[in-house]
C-alpha cells in the first residue's frame, strides 16, 4: 500500500488513515490507498469494522484542483471506485472527521455507513466556486440525507456548516468529545454490538419538497448566482435525487459535472482561485521575510473610509485608535461605525457581545500624541497631496521608530509622500475599497524606498483583516483606478457618439459587471470627481475651460443617488436608477452645439470599447511592472471593481477571447480614435506570438 494511506488494527477495528499532506486531497494514489485498506478489513476475520481518518489538519480535502482537467493515469482508482467498494463492504465503514469535510471528502465520508466528528469540524461543499458541482454523487446523496430544501442552500452556496448544523442535518451521526480516533473507534464497536445495519444513503427516499419551492428557491439566489452556470445545475441534479433513481441521478450529475467543467466559466474561477493564493508571492521578499507584529493601529480620519478601516481591525481584535481633527466630525464617525454594526446584529450576523467588545477597542482621541505607539497607522484624510504631507510630516515626528506608516491614497504617489519623513523605507501604500469594512481587495503600494519587511508585514497584515492583498507599483491610480479611468473615457466618449447612459450601463451589466459605469458614478457621488476637475483646471492653465456633460450635470446640483438626481434619477428613499429625459436632452443639446455626429451604437461595440480598454492598459501596466502577474490584475477586478468572478477578470477574459482578436480590435480602435488607443507593445507581441498573459 502507498505511504500516502496506512492501514493499522486497533483490537477489532481497522483503521485506515490518509496521509497526504498538506489537506490529504484525493490525488493520484489516494484512492487505491483508501480501497486496499477497506480489502484488508474484509479480509480480515478478525476485524469487525472500519474506522476511515485523515492525518494532520484535517480528514480529506477533496480532488486536487490542478488534476480536475487532466485525464487520471491509466489504470488508476478514482473516488467513484471508492464509493463502489464503500458500499460493497461487508463491513460497517465508519468516517472519523476532524479539520474539514469538504467536496470530495465529504462526498467520501457520505459514501460510508456511518460518520463522526469533532466539535471543531466542519462540512460543505465549495464545488460551485470554482464553477463545478459536487461531483462524486453529493448532489445525490445529501438530498436523501436531509431533503433538497435543506440540501440546496448548502451546496448552492459554497458555504461550510459547523459540527452542531452537520448533525443537526444528519450529515453526521455522532460529535465525539476527546479523543477523535478513540471515540471514533468506541462508535463502531457500538454499532456493531448492537447489530447496526450497513445503512446506505442511496438506498433512502428524498422528500419531496413543497409546492413552489424550486421557483422559490432560484428567485432567493437570482442576484448571487446571476451569470452563474453551476448553481443552476446544482438545482437540477437535486432535483434528479428526488425524482429519479439513485443511479439514473449519479449518471445526470456526471454528465452536469462534465459540463460545468469543460466550461469558460470553471476555467475562469479556477483561474481566480489560484491567483488569489499566487497574489502574495512576491519574488523578491521571500516567504521568510521578518514581519512585524501588528498589536495596535491608529487611524487617521473618521470618515466613511477611516470608519470602515477601523472596522476592519476591531474585527479580527487589533485595538485601534482614531484620530480627528474636530469632536463634531469624531463623534459622528464614530456613531457611523455604531450603526454599522447595529445593522448586523439586527441581522442576526453578529451579537450584542461581540459588537461591544469590538466598540471597545475603538479610542478616539483629538491628539496626535495618542497615537503615537501604534504599530502601524493608516491615514485617510482628504485626497490632496498638500494635506498628505503636512500629515505625514507629523507622523514622522510623533510616531516610534519602527512604526509602518501607511497612506490610504486611490491615486496620488506614494514617493512624494514618503519624501516628506526621514524614514521613507517605513512608508507604505494601503489602498482600501469603499465601503472598506466589505469589500475584500487591497491594493498595497510598494513606494521605491519600502523595505521588504515592511511589505511582508502590510500583505500578511491584509489577510490577518481578511482582506485580498494585492502587490502594485507606484503610478497614477496604481492599477485598479488607472485601468478604470480608460474604461470610463470610453463609456462618457460613446455618450458623445450616440449611446446613452442606460444603453451602456445595460450592456455591461449584462457582460457580468455589478454596475454600469454611470449608475456607479450616481452611487459614489458626481460631486467628487467635478471638484478635482475644477482644481485641476485652476492650477493648469493648459485644460480647456470647457465643462463636459458630466461637470453640467453637477452643476445643476445633480451629484446622484445622494441628491436623488445625477445621470439618472431616483425616487426618495430608493437606489434605483430610473432614466431621465432630462439628462437625454442634454447630452442632445451638448452634442448640437459642438457639432457632434450622433450614431447607433450595438452591445457588442459597447463591451469591445469598455472590456479592451480595461485589457489594453493592464498590459502597458503589466509591461511597466506596476503589477506581477495578469492574474493579479484579475484578482484586482474580480474583487474591487465588480468583474464577474467567472470571467475571473479582464486579462483572463482577453486570453480566452484570443489575444489576436483584441490586438485587431484595439489596432480598429487606434486608427479609429488616435492616441487614446495606441496598442500596448506586449499585447503586440503575445498576439503575434499567439501566447496569452497567462503564459508569462
Amino acid at each position: 500500500m502507498a505511504n500516502l494511506v496506512n492501514f493499522e488494527k486497533r483490537g477489532p477495528i481497522g483503521v485506515i488513515t490518509v496521509d497526504n499532506p498538506p489537506v490529504n486531497a484525493l490525488s493520484v494514489g489516494v484512492p487505491q490507498g483508501i480501497m486496499d485498506g477497506v480489502k484488508a478489513g474484509e479480509t480480515d476475520s478478525g476485524i469487525t469494522a472500519v474506522v476511515l481518518r485523515g492525518a494532520g489538519r484535517g480528514f480529506i480535502a477533496g480532488a486536487d484542483i490542478n488534476e480536475f482537467l487532466s485525464p487520471p493515469p491509466p489504470g488508476s482508482a478514482s473516488l467513484d471506485d471508492v464509493i463502489t467498494c464503500f458500499e460493497n463492504s461487508t463491513k460497517p465503514i465508519v468516517a472519523a472527521i476532524h479539520g474539514n469535510a469538504l467536496g470530495g471528502g465529504l462526498e467520501t465520508a457520505l459514501a460510508c455507513h456511518y460518520r463522526c466528528g469533532t466539535a471543531e469540524a466542519v462540512y460543505g461543499f465549495p464545488e460551485v466556486l470554482i464553477g463545478i458541482i459536487p461531483g462524486g454523487h453529493g448532489t445525490q446523496r445529501l438530498p436523501r440525507i436531509c431533503g433538497v430544501e435543506k440540501a440546496l442552500p448548502l451546496m448552492v452556496s459554497g458555504e461550510f456548516v459547523p459540527a452542531k448544523t452537520a448533525l443537526a442535518l444528519g450529515i453526521i451521526d455522532e460529535i465525539v468529545d476527546g479523543d477523535l480516533l478513540d471515540g471514533a473507534i468506541a462508535f463502531a464497536e457500538r454499532i456493531v454490538a448492537e447489530g447496526h445495519p450497513l445503512r446506505k444513503i442511496r438506498d433512502e427516499t428524498a422528500s419531496v419538497p413543497t409546492d413552489g419551492f424550486y421557483e422559490n428557491f432560484e428567485k432567493s439566489i437570482a442576484k448571487r448566482a446571476r451569470g452563474h452556470l453551476a448553481p443552476y445545475k446544482i438545482i437540477e441534479a437535486a432535483k434528479a435525487a428526488v425524482e429519479l433513481p439513485f443511479e439514473d441521478g449519479v449518471e445526470l450529475e456526471r454528465k452536469l459535472f462534465r459540463e460545468c467543467l469543460e466550461s469558460d466559466q470553471s476555467k475562469g474561477l479556477m483561474n481566480l482561485f489560484f491567483g488569489e493564493r499566487t497574489c502574495t508571492k512576491i519574488p523578491d521578499v521571500p516567504r521568510d521575510t521578518p514581519t512585524q507584529n501588528i498589536a495596535s493601529a491608529a487611524v487617521l480620519g473618521a470618515g466613511t473610509m477611516g470608519g470602515g478601516i477601523t472596522m476592519n481591525f476591531v474585527n479580527v481584535a487589533i485595538p485601534v485608535t482614531i484620530l480627528e481633527m474636530s469632536q463634531e466630525a469624531l463623534d459622528r464617525g464614530l456613531e457611523i461605525i455604531r450603526a454599522n454594526y447595529a445593522n448586523t446584529v439586527k441581522k442576526g450576523r453578529l451579537s450584542q457581545d461581540k459588537m461591544d467588545k469590538r466598540m471597545s477597542l475603538i479610542t478616539p482621541t483629538l491628539s496626535y500624541d495618542d497615537i503615537a505607539n501604534a504599530d502601524i497607522v493608516v491615514e485617510a484624510v482628504f485626497e490632496e497631496m498638500d494635506i498628505k504631507k503636512e500629515v505625514f510630516r507629523k507622523l514622522d515626528d510623533i510616531m516610534k521608530p519602527d512604526a509602518i506608516l501607511a497612506t490610504n491614497t486611490s491615486t496620488l504617489d506614494v514617493d512624494e509622500i514618503s519624501a516628506v519623513t526621514k524614514r521613507p523605507e517605513m512608508v507604505i501604500g494601503t489602498h482600501f475599497f469603499s465601503p472598506a469594512n466589505v469589500m475584500r481587495l487591497l491594493e498595497v503600494v510598494r513606494g521605491a524606498h519600502t523595505k521588504k519587511e515592511v511589505i511582508a508585514t502590510v500583505m500578511q497584515l491584509g489577510k490577518t483583516i481578511k482582506k485580498v492583498p494585492v502587490l502594485v507599483g507606484v503610478c497614477d491610480g496604481f492599477v485598479g483606478n488607472r485601468m478604470l479611468a480608460r474604461y470610463s473615457k470610453q463609456a462618457y466618449q460613446m455618450v458623445l457618439e450616440g449611446a446613452l447612459p442606460q444603453d451602456i450601463d445595460k450592456a455591461v451589466f449584462d457582460f457580468g459587471l455589478a454596475m454600469g459605469p454611470f449608475a456607479m458614478g450616481d452611487l459614489a457621488g458626481l460631486d467628487v470627481g467635478w471638484r478635482i476637475r475644477k482644481r485641476r483646471a485652476t492650477e493648469n492653465a493648459a485644460i480647456k475651460d470647457d465643462a463636459g456633460i458630466d461637470d453640467q450635470i453637477c452643476e445643476m446640483g445633480r451629484f446622484g443617488q445622494k441628491t436623488n438626481a445625477g445621470w439618472y434619477k431616483y425616487e426618495p428613499g430608493s437606489r434605483v436608477p430610473i432614466p431621465d429625459p432630462e439628462i437625454e436632452q442634454l447630452i442632445t443639446r451638448y452634442c448640437e452645439e459642438r457639432q457632434i455626429q450622433r450614431r447607433p451604437i450595438d452591445e457588442q461595440e459597447i463591451i469591445e470599447r469598455c472590456i479592451y480598454a480595461l485589457v489594453n492598459e493592464g498590459a502597458k501596466i503589466l509591461e511597466e511592472g506596476m503589477a506581477l502577474r495578469a492574474s493579479d490584475i484579475d484578482v484586482i477586478y474580480a474583487n474591487g471593481y465588480g468583474f464577474p468572478r467567472y470571467r475571473a477578470g479582464p486579462m483572463l477574459y482577453a486570453d480566452m477571447v484570443g489575444l489576436g482578436k483584441v490586438y485587431k480590435a484595439v489596432c480598429g480602435y487606434h486608427k479609429q480614435y488616435g492616441e487614446i488607443w495606441e496598442p500596448a507593445p506586449l499585447l503586440k507581441r503575445l498576439a503575434e506570438q499567439g501566447a496569452t498573459f497567462n503564459d508569462l
